[in-house]
């Protein structure tokens, strides 16, 4: 009598194989989005997508952070003499980190997941075999063009939340104690140069390759009907989320690396 042999795979060789499907798809469509013809139609209508339609939930969430990192920042450095770094410490967690970090957990929350359900519904109702069948390729039109969107609105959704927190972090400060918006913004800037502003916000760039790629691979590899693309859009959120912090510890340590 010959053994049982188990059909459930590996989890660590899972793993190995969820990264080489990745990168296999990363190359298909980069591969893709380098070949005319272009598909500048789609790619207007995701930026509108993503970038417009994400525009209020980052801005409340800016406003939000503005307004808490106001009140736990005054209360601490009253704490220690030092209420008079309150502009300062308000702007350089914001640019640095708050503002960036929070703008790539929305948009992977929001877009992530609608990348993923969207994608893996056209792929359990075979729209993408229908896609590839007129002759177009599915990761230009579908993948190529989500990802530059998230790409290219990362940065400008980061800039929207930092001036949201900014202007509110400056209103819960000034209804604490009479402080006038010049002033406010001249002492948080003051001593902030390139490597303060420009590195931690280009840097959303690169989460919004990862939010991207992770939402049209796990929608574009979706199977089993609709139980797949509830899954989909759930590991496109938890995936995306997850890479997303972890990239952002890497490009921190490179950003005090290379901008010292």
């Amino acid at each position: 009598m010959s053994p049982t042999v188990s059909s459930s795979k590996n989890p660590i060789n899972e793993f190995f194989e969820w990264f080489g499907d990745l990168g296999i798809f990363f190359w298909q469509v980069m591969r893709a989005a380098v070949t005319p013809p272009f598909e500048f139609r789609e790619l207007f209508r995701q930026l509108d997508e993503i970038g417009s339609k994400s525009l209020p939930l980052v801005a409340a969430a800016g406003a939000a952070i503005g307004v808490v990192l106001s009140l736990e920042t005054r209360h601490s450095l009253i704490r220690f003499g030092a209420k008079s770094m309150l502009p300062t410490a308000i702007v350089f967690s914001v640019v640095h980190e708050m503002g960036p970090i929070v703008t790539g957990l929305i948009v992977s929350g929001r877009v992530g997941a609608g990348i993923g359900a969207e994608l893996a519904s056209m792929k359990v109702t075979e729209q993408i075999d229908a896609i590839e069948a007129s002759a177009v390729n599915p990761y230009r039109l579908l993948a190529a063009t989500r990802i530059l969107a998230c790409i290219l609105m990362l940065p400008l959704l980061t800039l929207t939340a930092d001036f949201c927190a900014l202007m509110m972090g400056w209103v819960s400060q000034a209804l604490a104690e009479p402080i006038s918006l010049y002033k406010f913004i001249n002492d948080g800037f003051r001593g902030a140069n390139f490597n303060d502003l420009l590195p931690p916000t280009l840097k959303t760039a690169m989460f919004g390759l990862i939010i991207g790629l992770i939402a049209c691979f796990q929608g574009m590899r979706t199977r089993g009907g609709a139980g797949g693309v509830g899954r989909a859009a759930m590991n496109s959120v938890v995936l995306s989320s997850l890479f997303v912090i972890l990239g952002n510890v890497v490009l921190v340590k490179l950003i005090i690396i290379f901008f010292p």
